[in-house]
């Protein structure tokens, strides 16, 4: 009989248990305690949400045991599983990790970085202590007791499910103390935007698993094999990952492979720059033709190389006009079993925004606009941090006209490394390396400096009604403030970690904080922080308001999102895929355009937004 509770209450289950079922491991003694060590879970448990804890210890900093908690059980071949690499601990952001099991395969390889994976110190011979948060499609997890936690899933792959929990570990790895908690009364954060990448290839027609041995990747199938293929139709996750795992299992311990479909119309004789990955080898054929062929297994390239997916290979298709067939053979090996693919010229632009003017590429890594109305010019700092012919101090400031026209390249020089902008009191103010330049717009002079001292990477500056001046440290965790000359840390501590944008919005300071990855407001007078929305992974880096009250907040990777008020997000621009950034951007209120500098492409490109 399955135990469901679905009130608060906590169970300590003595590991001599016969409500345990033993797949691998026995009962033991280690570092002065009765421990267990191996694999096991608790069939009668239903466990949706609540928390689930227990102590672990490995015997040296080079043990690969992988020792976590599995939880949502179904089946033996289906579960959630969060697990630590002890060897990798304080050494790579990899250390903990959740990955999903679907039919008996471990994804590793697929799911990596945030939302994932995470850093943490785990020392060895010592019991650490491990709580497991749950609730939904979220969880958390906290080691060593901590406050916060190392690590925040923000998407469990089996969805809200519900099954039995466990304890796994593949080697020598001790567990103590392990209890749970069913319960519903838990408070998580709202999840970052979930944000589908442009131009992925979503719809696809998967084959069942065939021997590897049985399948030569370099030819493409034969007729008589297709006809023999029961296809069934799979859509990608958002990033275009298709796990297949989800759809099928292991033939056996040798390599297995699956055929891939999908097929792409064409209004003309073209060209397609397909980005993907895979885990772990691949083939991909165009109407029939082999055109790539690829081999990412772990260690299979160096002895440090784990074979994570992600865009990294890219190929130039040619399609016919009509209907083209692209066919992968993807093979498994171990860690994942899954590919990806885009259209490496997409661009996505939301209902109603479209490009406007570009400049040539003639600056120097553009960092900063800003937009001088008197004058109706726009200024760009030109970062320049990587031409080394050019040492710091002699970089520069642009100027240039609201259609685009160069009316100066170098019209201020001398700065060292300049990034963010403002104009106050028809002064343009400038970060830059150590501190801050202010220049006399009409005379088009430096009269004043500003350093300060010990600062990290100084980023960008805002000013208040009361002429006090804000810079963000983003190497420091810090926001100082200026007044008369006078410069202090204003704003530190657990809420300030890796700031880069700043605006001045009536009594608030509102600033991007990329090491949690959300647009924050900071009171002016009591320096209270409030959330107002997670972006998810990125650089926050351009903020403004737009003519309807909402924030524009770019991503310096090359996003944009439109955030109300409230918090409510909308992504309106995204370049991401072509490379190209979006960083310390303007914008233009009357004409409803934002001028994008575009750091690495060395242009300003500009978008209408109605």
């Amino acid at each position: 009989m399955l135990l469901t509770i679905t009130y608060a209450q906590s169970r300590v289950i003595d590991f001599e248990s016969d409500k345990w079922v033993i797949r691998n491991g026995q009962v033991t003694e280690h570092l002065g305690r009765k421990a267990f060590v191996g694999y096991a879970y608790l069939s009668e448990v239903e466990f949706e949400n609540g928390t689930i804890e227990v102590d672990i210890a490995v015997n040296g900093p080079k043990v690969r045991a992988y020792p976590g908690i599995i939880f949502r059980m179904q089946s033996e071949d289906n579960f959630e599983r969060f697990y630590v690499r002890t060897h990798r601990a304080s050494l790579y952001p990899d250390a903990l990790q959740y990955t999903p099991i679907n039919n008996g395969i471990t994804s590793w390889q697929l799911y990596n970085g945030d939302g994932f994976t995470a850093e943490v110190d785990f020392p060895p011979n010592q019991w650490m202590h491990i709580k497991l948060e749950i609730l939904g499609k979220q969880a958390r997890v906290y080691v060593d007791n901590a406050v916060k936690p190392a690590l925040v899933i923000h998407d469990l792959k089996h969805g809200g499910s519900k099954g039995s929990i466990g304890i796994m570990a593949e080697g020598a790895a001790y567990f103590s103390n392990f209890q749970y908690t069913i319960t519903d009364d838990l408070q998580f954060e709202p999840p970052p935007l979930v944000d589908t990448v442009p131009g992925v290839i979503t719809d696809w027609e998967l084959s069942h698993a065939f021997k590897l041995n049985d399948t030569d990747m370099a030819e493409y199938p034969t007729q008589q094999l297709l006809s023999m293929v029961q296809w069934r139709e799979v859509s990608s996750e958002p990033s275009g990952l298709v796990d297949i795992a989800r759809y099928t299992g292991r033939l056996g311990r040798e390599p297995d492979c699956v055929f891939a479909r999908t097929y792409i119309n064409a209004d003309t004789d073209t060209f397609l720059h397909l980005n993907f990955g895979y885990s772990d080898a691949i083939s991909v054929f165009v109407n029939g033709a082999r055109y790539f062929s690829g081999y990412s297994t772990y260690q299979s390239r160096d002895p440090s190389f784990l074979g994570i997916i992600g865009y990294f290979d890219e190929a130039t298709l040619p399609l016919r006009k009509g209907n083209n067939e692209i066919l992968l053979i993807i093979a498994e090996v171990f860690g994942g079993w899954g590919f990806m693919a885009r259209d490496g010229d997409a661009v996505f632009e939301y209902k109603g925004v479209k490009r406007d003017w570009e400049t040539k590429k003639e600056f120097r890594i553009p960092e900063s606009a800003v937009y001088d109305a008197v004058r109706d010019i726009i200024y760009v700092s030109n970062y320049d941090l990587y031409n080394f012919s050019r040492q710091e101090g002699n970089q520069s400031i642009s100027q240039l006209l609201t259609d685009g026209t160069v009316k100066h390249l170098d019209w201020i020089t001398g700065l060292k490394n300049p990034l963010g902008m403002t104009i106050h009191d028809d002064r343009l103010l400038v970060v830059e390396r150590g501190g801050i330049v202010e220049i006399e717009l009409e005379s088009a002079e430096i009269c004043n400096r500003y350093p300060i001292n010990q600062s990290g990477l100084l980023n960008d500056i805002a000013i208040d009604s009361a002429g006090n001046i804000y810079v963000s440290d983003s190497r420091n965790n810090t926001i100082y403030r200026l007044s008369h000359g006078e410069y202090a840390e204003w704003l530190t501590g657990d809420g300030v970690n890796d700031p880069n944008g700043l605006l001045i919005h009536g009594n608030n300071l509102i600033y991007g904080n990329s090491g949690d990855q959300h647009l924050k407001s900071v009171d002016l007078t009591t320096r209270e922080v409030r959330k107002i929305a997670n972006l998810g992974p990125g650089f926050i880096d351009g903020i403004k308001l737009d003519r309807d009250g909402n924030y524009l907040v770019s991503h310096w990777q090359g996003r944009v999102f439109r955030i109300t008020p409230t918090g409510e997000v909308t992504k309106i621009l995204d370049l991401s895929v072509q490379g190209i950034y979006c960083a310390d951007f303007e914008y233009l209120p009357e004409e409803n355009v934002i001028v994008i500098p575009t750091y690495f492409d060395n242009r300003l490109i500009t978008y209408q937004l109605d």
